[in-house]
This record gives structure tokens, C-alpha cells and sequence, in this order.
């Protein structure tokens, strides 16, 4: 028998108050160590579908499970990382990274080995006492990523991190998400606006659309992983950018 699934939505939808859905019978699973882009329009409830899963609101009708666990009780250990950094400006960055792990009352000792082992992944051991004022915006996305990573999530949920980077950087970062996760194999819940970066980094996209936000497709993205720069120049990355792109397109008011 298959393993169930990490993440189940059963039928969820999300209103406030008395205005209009902002998710509607929202269905999917993602299997434990699966990579799960979220894409589609502005208003189609990416960001709330994600915070949905983190427990952070609940929903109005539906079932939500995380290792068959309700959010609010389930034992898995989650991570969240936000497309602003939220860095506390009058910490270090090994101080932001600790962060999480000092409110969990852990050991100064196995903090400071967590926080060297993360500072290497996300190659800012250079940065260590550097403050988020002297960061740019790349650099302060990594320290919010390896924050994220200090209590070993099972499941990572990213809102749009790279978002207000810039091409190159955005891409740089991409691989090195991907490189992070090959050696830790966490479930990823990815929010984006770029084609190009879904296609890159995930297994399975799922285009949503708007008003009230629903899913409208899946695409399979067969591509092996490890995934380089060589990557985006092949014609099958190409094909599914330009497949995923057509889907978007036709959902345009």
C-alpha cells in the first residue's frame, strides 16, 4: 500500500466574514519529499492556501491534515519562510539564526553547531556577525532560509522568498534551494509568480486561478534533479515553461 500523503487538503474553502471566497474546494495532496509549486494570478489565494497549512488561520469548510494531524496537532516539524526576510535588525545574523532554537530553550552548545552547520549550506559564514543593515537583499534571504532550517523541518513552506530579487540573484538562489534540499530532502510548498522558477525547481505544479481561487491545473515536471544552470537551456525545461505560461496566459482577465 502507498504511503499516505505529508499534506492533505480535503475540500477546503476560505472566506472572511461575509465576503466573497477567497478559496473555494481547494483538493491536493503532496507526498512526503515531493517539491509542490503554487502558481497563478494575484488574488487566487496562493499565500493564504500556505498559511492554511501552517495553521496560521484555519479554514471555513474542509479538512486540512499533516501526517494525518490536524496543523494545530500535528507532531511535524514545519518550517516557513516569508518573501520579507523579517530579520530583527539589532540581532547578528548568527543571533537571527539561532533565533528559533533559543525560544525553543535548546542548548547554547547544540545551537551553536546547528547555526555553523546552516551558515555553511547557505555559504554566509563570512556573515556571521554581520548585521541585516549590512546584507543585501540575497544575503538576508539566506539567513531567513537557513533560520527556517535550524529546527530540521519535515516540511517547508516558502511564500514568494526570492521575489523581490533580482534575475541573477533569484536564479543563483534557486540552485542553491535545490542543493540545500538534496542533502536534508524536506517537502517543499513553494508560492511563486515565475514560470521559470516553478519549472526549475519543482516536481509538480499546480496552477491556480482567481475569484474565487481554485486549482485549474497540474503540470508533471519531468525533469531529473540535480537541476543546474545547464538546465534551463534544455528544450524540455523550455517546453514546460512555455506549457505552464499558455496555462497563465488564458486565465488573463
Amino acid at each position: 500500500m502507498a504511503a499516505p500523503s505529508l499534506v492533505e487538503l480535503r475540500s477546503v474553502s476560505k472566506h472572511f466574514g461575509d465576503a466573497a471566497s477567497v478559496l473555494d474546494r481547494i483538493s491536493l495532496s503532496v507526498d512526503s519529499s515531493e517539491f509542490v509549486s503554487l502558481i497563478g494570478p494575484s488574488g487566487c489565494g496562493k499565500s493564504t492556501l500556505l498559511r492554511l497549512i501552517a495553521g496560521l488561520t484555519n479554514p471555513s469548510e474542509g479538512t486540512i491534515t499533516i501526517d494525518a494531524q490536524p496543523p494545530d496537532k500535528s507532531s511535524t516539524e514545519l518550517g516557513f519562510v516569508f518573501q520579507d526576510p523579517t530579520l530583527l535588525p539589532w540581532l547578528s545574523v548568527a543571533q537571527n539564526i539561532e533565533l528559533p532554537q533559543k525560544l525553543r530553550g535548546i542548548h547554547p552548545n547544540t545551537r551553536f553547531t546547528t547555526r555553523e552547520s546552516v551558515l555553511e549550506l547557505v555559504h554566509l559564514t563570512d556573515k556571521a556577525d554581520a548585521y541585516p543593515r549590512q546584507l543585501s537583499g540575497g544575503q538576508k534571504m539566506r539567513v531567513s532560509i537557513a533560520r527556517a532550517l535550524t529546527l530540521s523541518p519535515k516540511l517547508l513552506l516558502l511564500d514568494e522568498p526570492f521575489g523581490a530579487l533580482d534575475e541573477m540573484s533569484r536564479e543563483r538562489l534557486n540552485e542553491d534551494l535545490l542543493a540545500i534540499r538534496q542533502r536534508h530532502a524536506w517537502t517543499a510548498v513553494f508560492v511563486t509568480h515565475s514560470v521559470a522558477e516553478a519549472v526549475f525547481l519543482s516536481q509538480r505544479i499546480v496552477v491556480m486561478a482567481a475569484h474565487p481561487g481554485r486549482i485549474h491545473a497540474e503540470f508533471k515536471i519531468e525533469i531529473p534533479y540535480p537541476r543546474t544552470i545547464e538546465t534551463r537551456s534544455t528544450e524540455t525545461y523550455q517546453r514546460h515553461v512555455a506549457d505552464v505560461s499558455r496555462v497563465l496566459h488564458s486565465l488573463a482577465p
